[in-house]
């Protein structure tokens, strides 16, 4: 018997990515969106969150477990403490839009009542949800990108880009055919990792940092 199953680098979301509705419409068609397996584990898609005219766009790696419960991004602890934060950066987070450049969650689970434990999505599985990205960055067309971790910056920038190598720069970059301003950092999961006070205070310390670079140029 032939398998009828697409190759994994044959994965795309572009055939249900509208070509018009601005962002009402871009949310309705990636509830839908088949383009790569992990569709098939996570509750549902979570697009991205915010007005069409936000000056930043917030970008991270993927939604975690509260994340794919709510359906909305940055809702769990690392959400909270982002928006900690950015208020502290001087950034409102009401005014940012916030997305994540994989839409589903990728978790293991060892058993059904076990808790899901996240699991970082493959360059392929980046690429295959990369048009959606793509199409909120031409929606919203915002005045600066901020990088949240090495995913993330992946997805905008290459398999080559490493946090520790830019962040907190203000760098100008051509992506999806725009020049487009950013500014990168850490996930703010990682400073919820932090083995101790002491390195979760320095971590912490760290990303406001980088965002106050964001605010800067955003001023």
């Amino acid at each position: 018997m032939v398998s009828t199953k697409a190759p994994e680098d044959a994965y795309t979301a572009e055939p249900f990515v509208p070509d018009r509705g601005g962002l009402p419409a871009l949310r309705r068609a990636a509830a839908d969106c088949r383009g790569c397996p992990l569709h098939r584990d996570a509750t549902q898609t979570v697009f991205g969150q915010g007005t069409a005219d936000a000056r930043v766009m917030l970008v991270g790696e993927q939604p975690g477990d509260q994340e794919d419960r709510q359906g909305k991004p940055f809702v769990g602890p690392a959400g909270r403490l982002l928006d900690r934060a950015l208020e502290e950066a001087g950034i409102d987070p009401s005014e940012a839009y916030v997305t994540n450049a994989v839409k589903h969650f990728k978790f293991t689970q060892a058993e059904p009542r076990k808790r899901r434990i996240h699991k970082a999505p493959s360059l392929r599985e980046m690429t295959a949800c990369g048009p959606w990205l793509a199409a909120e960055l031409a929606v919203v067309e915002p005045e600066l990108i901020v990088i949240l971790g090495a995913t993330a910056g992946k997805a905008l920038l290459g398999s080559s880009f490493r946090v520790g190598e830019v962040r907190g720069a203000l760098l100008e970059r051509e992506i999806h055919g725009r020049q487009e301003k950013l500014v990168a950092t850490v996930h703010p999961s990682s400073v919820l990792r932090a083995q101790d006070d002491k390195d979760r205070k320095a971590a912490y310390e760290g990303l406001v940092s980088d965002l106050k670079v964001a605010a800067r140029a955003l001023s």
